[in-house]
């Protein structure tokens, strides 16, 4: 079993940056593909960032491309998404996942086998 938690989620104007973090447990974190999804209101969970195992494969939603940035770190058994120039739209409960069985998850949520709880981040225009 892994644990996966979120943090970092908050209410900020338009413009402003947020960092969101994504704990998971095991000591072999390194295997894990990542990925962060996203949920508004009425809407189907999309798909935000993907990283791969090494770091060496990385994908956005176009609309966050130049605006966001996945990032890991094997040895806090972290995962980052860095959101700057935050937009109403990006409104929504994020969610990260994690999947130990691939080398790369990219955007197809049924491929990653743990989630979180996710953390919600409101922009306000």
């Amino acid at each position: 079993q892994v644990h996966v938690v979120e943090s970092g989620g908050g209410l900020v104007q338009a413009g402003a940056s947020l960092r969101l973090s994504c704990a998971t447990s095991g000591s072999t974190f390194s295997t894990y593909c990542m990925g962060w999804f996203r949920q508004a209101p009425g809407q189907e969970r999309e798909f935000v960032a993907a990283i791969s195992r090494s770091g060496g494969s990385i994908e956005y939603k176009d609309s966050v491309k130049g605006r966001f940035i996945i990032s890991r770190d094997n040895n806090k058994n972290m995962v980052y998404l860095q959101m700057n120039s935050l937009q109403p739209e990006d409104t929504a409960v994020y969610y990260c996942a994690a999947d130990p069985s691939r080398y790369y998850g990219g955007t197809v949520a049924t491929h990653y086998e743990y989630w979180g709880q996710g953390t919600q981040v409101t922009v306000s225009s």
